[in-house]
């Protein structure tokens, strides 16, 4: 096990200088233009895949860094440069983790390479989980798959939404329900490859923000597909449904109090272990926005004059500039810690991961607001970028569980009570 540590090593400091020049270079100069457009960037996805940024053996190095921080160091320097174009850099991850968190070892081979494709011709893949009735109440779902026992195949039925590439994936994993009676342990994912008869996108979003990534409704209507496209497959399953019905007999008895109270703030299904994988990223992503946002102000703070003296030198401005820079560090050390804990098996006793998420998407809100307030009216007007990143810091506080669920989590967790 890895020590923990707040200090990058040579190689983690190389990573990162190589993203941010990346980033710099390459992100930063195409940011507007694709928010105004609000189509995927094909183009510097490609350019991502040609560097080796977008492909999956670069995402497996981070992911499997011991020290926890590769992933975290690799989301905040993408986003640093603009979230809506990073996003659809990294959006394929959604669902890889999908397939890494609940897959065979087969699975994970088979499917994984398909999702990003080559630097000739790339792909991207969609994590479907959400449902216009049933977002952060993954438990009112909806989606139903049903197993033909005949033909060794499952028929999908239902809509999915707010999927990042719902539609133009090439591979969609969607989670749906295999039995109701079970609610959120009911649930199972599976693969759903580009061109299955049934398959088809709904709605095309148009966003507040991350307008460069796409976002759309998932239609599956009669959706067949083989037995082998379930993940984790049909007798790991069977095992879980049969755990999970005789827990409900008994009414969760024979199960220690303490370990039965903590229960409420722990993941049971396989849409909410994707996201607990993913939410310190997610604070990570936010961590880059904001640090992005605070630089831009900063800079402008220190040029900009008013009545004969740079704006910095009023304490209205300094003092906020230095409450901006230490919600960002704090929020940085808390990714840090959720994701070191994640990568060494640590269990999130009290909702780490979720405060993680909680802490830097709010801090990502409040930032990018202050950045605006202090560039005032040149703040507002799409001549500068922190109006943009202001937009695209809201999705933050929303996407993979809204601020409002991650303090329920904390504070489930926290109280081992079943608090609603």
């Amino acid at each position: 096990m890895a020590e923990f540590t707040m200090e990058l090593n040579d190689e983690q400091k190389e990573v990162r200088d190589w993203l941010h020049g990346f980033a710099a270079d390459v992100i930063r100069p195409a940011a507007a233009e694709w928010d105004e457009r609000e189509e995927t960037p094909w183009p510097v996805i490609q350019e991502a895949a040609k560097v080796g940024i977008y492909s999956l053996d670069f995402y497996a190095q981070q992911y499997f860094d011991p020290t926890g921080l590769g992933i975290p160091t690799a989301m905040e320097e993408l986003f640093w440069g603009d979230a809506g174009i990073a996003l659809s850099i990294v959006g394929t991850g959604l669902a890889a983790v999908g397939v890494l968190a609940n897959g065979t070892e087969e699975q994970i081979g088979t499917w994984i390479p398909q999702m990003y494709g080559d630097p000739n011709d790339v792909k991207v893949a969609a994590f479907c989980s959400s449902e216009p009735d049933a977002g952060s109440d993954v438990a009112a779902m909806r989606t139903r798959a049903v197993y033909d026992e005949a033909r060794d195949e499952w028929v999908i039925n239902g809509t999915k939404t707010w999927a990042t590439n719902g539609g133009i994936a090439n591979v969609h994993v969607v989670v749906a329900v295999v039995d109701p009676e079970l609610g959120s342990k009911g649930h199972a994912s599976f693969i759903v490859p580009a061109g299955t008869p049934g398959l088809a996108q709904g709605q095309k979003f148009k966003k507040h923000g991350i307008r460069a990534s796409h976002t759309a409704e998932v239609i599956l209507d009669g959706v067949r597909v083989p037995g082998s496209c379930l993940l984790g497959g049909k007798e790991k399953l069977d095992e879980r449904l049969a755990r999970a019905r005789e827990r409900a007999k008994t009414g969760g008895m024979g199960v220690p109090p303490l370990e039965r109270s903590r229960e409420w703030g722990r993941v049971k299904n396989a849409a909410m272990a994707t996201f607990e994988a993913s939410r310190p990223a997610v604070g990570a992503m936010a961590v880059g926005t904001a640090r992005a946002a605070y630089e831009v102000a900063l800079d402008y703070a220190k040029t900009r004059e008013q009545f004969g003296r740079p704006i910095i030198d009023n304490q209205g401005v300094a003092f906020q500039l230095a409450d901006m820079r230490t919600s960002i560090d704090a929020a940085r050390l808390l990714v840090w810690r959720a994701s070191w804990m994640a990568v060494n098996g640590k269990p999130f006793t009290a909702a780490e991961g979720s405060m993680s998420k909680l802490f830097a998407s709010e801090t990502a809100k409040k930032v990018t607001a202050q950045a605006i307030q202090i560039l005032g009216g040149n703040g507002y007007t799409r001549e500068y970028p922190v109006e943009r990143m202001h937009r695209d810091a809201a999705i933050y506080t929303i996407f993979e569980g809204t601020s409002e669920v991650q303090r329920l989590v904390i504070a489930r967790t926290l109280s081992g009570m079943p608090i609603r």
